[in-house]
């Protein structure tokens, strides 16, 4: 390999694997041609294009950029939007397109924050290294820190009374209207997911904005928009919203006893209090008798 890197016309081109989170791979390159290696078919003339991806000493994160145009079949708007990419692995080849056999692993990143245009999109390219700057170990605060249904707060946002499936009647104003086979309070979603389980949109999670309910009709309004198109009879799945105070926790979901927050810690007039002599709770007691 070495060997054809020294020649002065090079047959040398990059490929891209991108693999999603829902066990999707899909290959592009910058050759005319596709190529096929480890089971992957690399897609030619899809207009899609990748930086050097920039590295330094030390654990800060490598930034790069992948750039295309909305033209390949399997790379739609939709799915941009939907998030289907969002934290998706990018390995960038270096390819003999002559012998696919003669290739080079130059580097893996993970897909980051996604610009669209018109006909374009940018996708931001971070290093491993970007691993280092999330949050480790817990948050101390007075709001649950885990999200409703992870391992953490171990609740079943499946169990009986907690979600509901159903067709989509209309969707008018931004708003989706449905009729669910029992009743809720208002509000009770607030917070929750909605899947779509078919149509445009199969799959994607969105987070609910706003739920308002009379007796089995339903109507939500999503926080960000779908890529895809509502239709009416697409079917979707919502369950419930947590608001992360212990109230809810307690009352709604019963679930007090894996609450991951501190409700009783002190607010910002205990830290800077000072002691006085007429505020009996400042005499170094405690907070709660």
């Amino acid at each position: 390999m070495q060997a054809k890197l020294d020649q002065r016309a090079t047959t040398f081109c990059h490929c891209w694997r991108v693999a999603r989170n829902d066990a999707t791979a899909m290959g592009f390159t910058d050759h005319d041609r596709d190529l096929t290696f480890n089971g992957v078919t690399f897609r030619a003339n899809t207009g899609l294009s990748a930086s050097q991806l920039e590295s330094s000493v030390g654990f800060a994160p490598g930034t790069g950029e992948a750039a295309g145009a909305l033209s390949d079949e399997s790379l739609t708007e939709a799915d941009l939007l939907n998030g289907l990419y969002d934290g998706a692995s990018v390995e960038t080849w270096l390819v003999d397109w002559t012998n696919v056999t003669d290739r080079a692993l130059l580097d893996i990143a993970t897909i980051g924050e996604i610009r669209r245009g018109e006909m374009a999109f940018a996708a931001e390219l971070r290093s491993s290294a970007h691993l280092f700057d999330q949050q480790q170990g817990r948050a101390f605060q007075r709001s649950c820190s885990a999200d409703l249904g992870d391992a953490r707060c171990g609740f079943n946002v499946l169990a009986p009374g907690f979600h509901a499936t159903s067709l989509i009647a209309a969707f008018v104003g931004g708003a989706i209207d449905m009729d669910l086979s029992e009743t809720f309070d208002s509000g009770f979603f607030a917070g929750g997911a909605l899947t779509f389980t078919s149509g445009a949109n199969e799959n994607a999670r969105f987070t609910i904005k706003s739920h308002w309910q009379a007796n089995f009709r339903a109507s939500v309004t999503l926080w960000t928009p779908p890529g895809g198109a509502i239709l009416a009879g697409d079917a979707v799945l919502l369950t419930a919203g947590c608001d992360k105070s212990p109230t809810s926790c307690r009352l709604k979901f019963d679930n007090i006893v894996n609450f991951r927050g501190f409700p009783h810690m002190p607010g910002n007039d205990r830290v800077i209090a000072y002691p006085s002599a007429l505020a009996p709770a400042m005499d170094g007691g405690s907070f709660f008798r």
